[in-house]
């Protein structure tokens, strides 16, 4: 009896589990969302030390927004959105080094931006291809400070 009892359990626990996961994509979590601009806000207000996560979910975020606009042929939407990629990129990258914390994860998550662009360029048209690409550059330049900040040169001379 008792492994009947176990076994349901498990069962009612890998259903809700289930059932949780399903939610989340459909926005029935529970848990709202923070907004955009609730996010800067919060990036004003955060330690130095906290704010590369912070700027970095912003231009995540603001990737994912950068395609939707660009498949409902917003390029300028698009174009601004990219901006704020880079700005954010910039901003976690200068708060990382200038806290020593958060580098690592920095550089990681701007290499994942780069290749969500990389993506995100072979889906747009030809006249778009350019912005992307600028963008990208610019975040390969991000990568490579936070990889200098955590890997000096030993010996340099």
């Amino acid at each position: 009896m008792f492994g009947m009892g176990h076994s349901r359990l498990w069962q009612l626990l890998a259903a809700s589990m289930l059932l949780s996961a399903l939610a989340v994509p459909f926005g029935l979590s529970g848990v709202e969302e923070v907004s955009l601009d609730d996010l800067k806000e919060r990036v004003a207000n955060a330690s130095i030390a906290d704010r590369p996560p912070l700027c970095l979910q912003i231009a995540e975020r603001q990737i994912g927004a950068t395609g939707r606009f660009y498949d409902l042929g917003d390029a300028e939407q698009a174009k601004a959105a990219l901006t704020d990629v880079v700005a954010f990129s910039e901003l976690a990258r200068d708060y990382a080094i200038q806290s020593h914390k958060h580098e690592k994860n920095s550089e990681i998550a701007i290499r994942k931006m780069i290749r969500k662009l990389t993506d995100l360029k072979h889906r747009v048209v030809h006249e778009d291809q350019e912005q992307v690409q600028s963008t990208m550059d610019r975040l390969q330049r991000i990568r490579d400070d936070l990889l200098v900040a955590m890997f000096p040169k030993v010996g340099k001379k």
